[in-house]
């Protein structure tokens, strides 16, 4: 007969991980492995990935209709039609089909007049770039698609295929051998005599472990047999990563795992202080986790979400979070919506202050990467025009309540370097994250003012004394917010490879067609800046109304033959491939609210900012200088 087990003690559920985690500590560590997109779902990735290719890959008609020549459509009225020849002012266009140069603009179906001589007339004229998806509206090719840890979902994997990615670099599943004990124990698919227990626990693990994202590997049931069970455990605990056995944990003249692991190995805890499921078993052998769970199945589970999930998300790189759903968040932007339809919004979302807040994203039926940033949706009902900014609205949440708490909002200019920080952030502070929207300088200074962001990343000149930043922040603000200096970067005429036209003063880009940014936009103003001191108009840029939201998005259009000149960053002319024409250094700083100073999410931003990585990585990206990196600027 055997021994019965005295040894149960009645630890505390945190204080009993907390010994085991300390137990195991630097005896697990990620390990990653190259796979093919395709079976990526409910991956992990193991470091960011970034896109080949643009999307769309071209100028793309968004409308069923015509392709036409923007020009000669000029003057179009109900009192005076211009009529089109076919072959010479237009093309029929299917949505999706490419928009080749000299067309630059898409008539729709529905707006178009058919004469008796088959000609088309159009009561209205267009606009550049009307009715058109441009090359890399939704993907850029080098932009961040998804990034280092990241929970891989079915919308991603459609993201990543569109932009060019076949294979990529996740985190490898833990392998998980389970082993149902009990002499009593039968298989379901056994006839159960009096005395037998279907075994059902292990499936119940096997499935719980996929579901988390390890690898299970369920063994039949093992009789309670002492030299048995150490044979199998012994052997597992060096194939496996983690060994889960059921039953026998508790204190039974039958109940052998507690004295086979003191054998093996190391006893770090049995007996937790939690009801049902005392009688669990926490062990190390051959430094591998090896978890006694009790044979009860609500034990089992309750044993299981405490002890086994932990451990799983050592091997995932993965911090524990309880998902919330369903939130109330203030809107950063106004919503405008159709009567017509109940439309689903997808937002960015972050804690500010005392409230929650959200920022809407590219909407439309192409913007998949929209789904991917997303933190979650609001709903805009039927019959409702849509929302004002500053209104509350339910938000459902992708991401834990816990996690967005813990997330740096960020609101104001775009640069590369965000993405790389926001990279960086959760690598360096498991537990804080980077939200950002680009909405130009002066757009983020304005979410600052509403208590809607952290940061505003910006570079504004400032016309008069040709600084930058200051002026603009003392003006709006006062002495209640300062400046986080950040980097200096190169201005210049983003152009084709080899600089075919011949570009080198803002003179020069009278003989090209330009693509700007968004009123707002730092790089606008500076432009705008230069073409006051050059003493010319607007009206002589060919382009100036074609704006685009990133430095990216303008690096695109010249890659892609659509565009021949933009002002931007020289890391985007970089990463595209294209030549780049200095037209001077700027300061790209951060301004923050004096009281946001204190928040440790902002002193993580800090330390990164000021850390050996980063300017690392700002070597390689081209174009930088960091020799005020994270000094503070207060008035």
């Amino acid at each position: 007969m055997g021994k019965r087990n005295l040894y149960l003690s009645n630890t505390p559920v945190d204080e009993a991980l907390s010994l085991y985690m300390a137990a195991l500590q630097g005896k697990i560590v990620p390990g990653s492995e190259i796979i093919p997109v395709t079976e990526a779902l409910d991956r992990i990735t193991k470091s960011a990935v970034y896109a080949k290719y643009c999307s769309p890959l071209y100028n793309a008609a968004a409308m069923d209709g015509i392709m036409v020549i923007a020009s000669h459509t000029n003057g179009a009225s109900e009192k005076k039609p211009v009529e089109l020849q076919p072959d010479q002012d237009y093309k029929i266009v299917d949505t999706g089909d490419p928009i080749i140069p000299p067309y630059d603009a898409v008539i729709m179906a529905e707006d178009l007049i058919e004469s008796s001589d088959g000609k088309l007339r159009v009561l209205a004229s267009s606009s550049p770039w009307e009715h058109v998806r441009p090359i890399g509206e939704d993907i850029v090719a080098g932009e961040m698609i998804l990034p280092s840890n990241h929970l891989i979902r079915p919308i991603d994997i459609g993201v990543l295929l569109s932009a060019g990615i076949l294979q990529l670099e996740v985190i490898k599943k833990p392998r998980v051998a389970i082993f149902p004990t009990g002499t009593e124990i039968i298989e379901p698919t056994e006839i159960p005599k009096k005395g037998d227990i279907i075994e059902s626990n292990s499936r119940m693990f096997e499935n719980m472990v996929t579901v988390k994202g390890g690898a299970a590997f369920r063994f039949p049931p093992i009789a309670d047999n002492y030299a048995k069970i150490k044979e199998k455990v012994a052997a597992a605990a060096k194939e496996y990563d983690l060994v889960i056995i059921n039953a026998g944990s508790s204190a039974g003249t039958e109940d052998f795992t507690v004295h086979v692991l003191r054998e093996l190995g190391a006893v770090i805890i049995h007996g937790v202080a939690i009801k049902p499921g005392k009688p669990v078993i926490l062990a190390l052998v051959n430094d591998k986790p090896v978890i006694g769970l009790p044979g009860y199945p609500v034990s089992a589970y309750i044993g299981f979400q405490n002890f086994v999930l932990p451990v799983l998300r050592l091997y995932l790189d993965q911090k524990a979070s309880e998902q919330e759903t369903g939130i109330e968040a203030v809107i950063s932007k106004r919503i405008v919506s159709s009567l017509k339809y109940k439309e689903y919004i997808h937002v960015k979302v972050g804690s500010v202050g005392d409230k929650i807040v959200a920022a809407p994203l590219a909407r439309g039926a192409g913007a998949a990467m929209s789904l991917v940033r997303a933190d979650g949706f609001c709903v805009i009902g039927q019959n409702s025009e849509g929302v004002e900014a500053g209104e509350k609205v339910r938000v459902e949440l992708y991401r834990s309540l816990e996690e967005i708490r813990n997330t740096l909002v960020i609101i104001g200019s775009h640069d590369l370097i965000i993405d790389v920080i926001a990279d960086m952030m959760p690598n360096h502070y498991k537990n804080m994250y980077v939200s950002s929207t680009h909405v130009g300088s002066m757009g983020g200074l304005m979410a600052l003012k509403r208590g809607e962001a952290h940061l505003a990343p910006i570079h504004l000149l400032d016309e008069k004394t040709g600084a930058y930043n200051t002026a603009y922040v003392q003006q709006m603000f006062g002495d209640q917010v300062a400046i986080i200096r950040g980097v200096g970067r190169v201005q210049g005429f983003i152009v084709k490879k080899g600089n075919p036209l011949d570009i080198h003063t803002i003179k020069d880009i009278r003989k090209s067609r330009y693509v700007n940014r968004q009123r707002g936009a730092g790089t606008r103003i500076l432009f705008d800046f230069m073409l006051k001191q050059a003493h010319m108009d607007a009206a002589e840029i060919n382009g100036y109304t074609n704006e685009m939201t990133t430095h990216m998005a303008v690096a695109a259009l010249v890659q892609s033959e659509s565009a021949d000149a933009g002002l931007g960053i020289q890391s985007a002319a970089k990463a595209m491939g294209l030549d780049f024409v200095p037209v001077g250094l700027e300061e790209y700083d951060f301004a923050v609210p004096k009281k946001y100073l204190k928040l440790d999410r902002v002193k993580a931003f800090l330390h990164i900012l000021k850390s050996e990585a980063f300017k690392e990585k700002l070597t390689a990206l081209g174009g930088y200088t960091s020799d005020h990196l994270g000094e503070i600027i207060t008035f």
